[in-house]
């Protein structure tokens, strides 16, 4: 007998990253919904950028499913939705690079993102930010009290040191 869809576990899961400055310090959170179970995830980075948290909750959601599962992931990232959705396979057919030639930012969060949504069957939903839903509010919630933490364990200067770090990785070709 072949497998059928519904014997696959139903999660929906909202996301959520951002940071304060552009790129600056960062979080993401996601929250998971299966029946009556509710998971709350969230992580931060010392220096990062809104692209890199938003990829990062969609990651670290998939990553925890011990299953392959039907998924239902709402972001209000439409540089996410779009990237899984309709860029990563020209992507990978170009050898990682842009339809200009460029080579594509955030590759390595892409590749990891892209092994993770092979072992689910993913409806990638968009949904406007900030516009009153419920999980959107709490993942924006959730992101913003990590970005507080961070500011909380790290002096001005650890935030800053990270951040030149961060742009000198990030300015090499």
């Amino acid at each position: 007998m072949s497998e059928r869809v519904s014997e696959r576990p139903s999660v929906t899961i909202h996301t959520d990253g951002g940071c304060q400055g552009n790129p600056g310090p960062g979080a993401w959170a996601a929250v998971l919904v299966s029946g009556r179970h509710r998971h709350e995830i969230t992580g931060s980075e010392l220096a990062t950028t809104n692209n890199r948290m938003e990829l990062c909750a969609a990651i670290q959601s998939l990553r925890i499913l011990n299953r392959p599962c039907e998924v239902e992931l709402y972001t209000d990232s439409e540089y996410l939705r779009n990237g899984i959705t309709k860029w990563i396979q020209g992507w990978k057919r170009n050898g990682w690079k842009t339809a200009s030639r460029e080579p594509v930012k955030n590759r390595d969060l892409w590749q990891a993102l892209d092994e993770q949504a092979l072992r689910h069957r993913i409806d990638w939903r968009w949904l406007k930010g900030h516009a009153g839903h419920r999980e959107n509010e709490r993942c924006d919630q959730l992101a913003t009290r990590a970005m507080e933490a961070l500011h909380q364990a790290h002096s001005r200067e650890a935030l800053k040191a990270a951040l030149t770090q961060f742009e000198a990785e990030n300015s090499r070709g």
